[in-house]
């Protein structure tokens, strides 16, 4: 088949794809219905570290989580989500939230976003559990 017609079917059918999952509600980014959810969430991601306390974000796309062997977050990533440790993570205020820059190369930065009474508040209570 010539490259002037597998170019173009290959770019419609990718971009078909993605409107018919938009179109579907796929392309939602995850929330949490409640604290369980985000711990589920916490020990896909690290299941031998049982987490004691959840905080989840007013608009219920992150949590923070606090575990015996220290603070974490729990976030989407697409439909899905991640966990990461914030052992060594400098935490930034931004206008919309938060900045978590971690020694992580998997996870670099983090960019979370926060009611203004959050995005005050949990940078304490990260350090807090470190």
């Amino acid at each position: 088949m010539p490259l002037s017609i597998l170019l173009p079917m290959v770019v419609l059918g990718i971009a078909g794809i993605a409107v018919l999952l938009h179109l579907l509600g796929l392309s939602k980014p995850a929330t949490f219905q409640d604290e369980a959810a985000a711990r589920r969430a916490w020990l896909r991601e690290f299941p031998d570290d049982a987490p004691t306390r959840v905080i989840l974000s007013h608009d219920r796309h992150a949590a923070l989580v606090e575990t015996p062997q220290g603070a974490g977050v729990v976030w989407p990533m697409g439909a899905d989500t991640t966990a990461r440790h914030l052992d060594g993570a400098r935490v930034t205020q931004t206008d919309t939230g938060l900045r978590i820059d971690l020694p992580d190369y998997t996870a670099p930065r983090i960019t979370l976003t926060l009611d203004p009474d959050e995005a005050r508040l949990w940078p304490g209570l990260m350090e807090a559990s470190r």
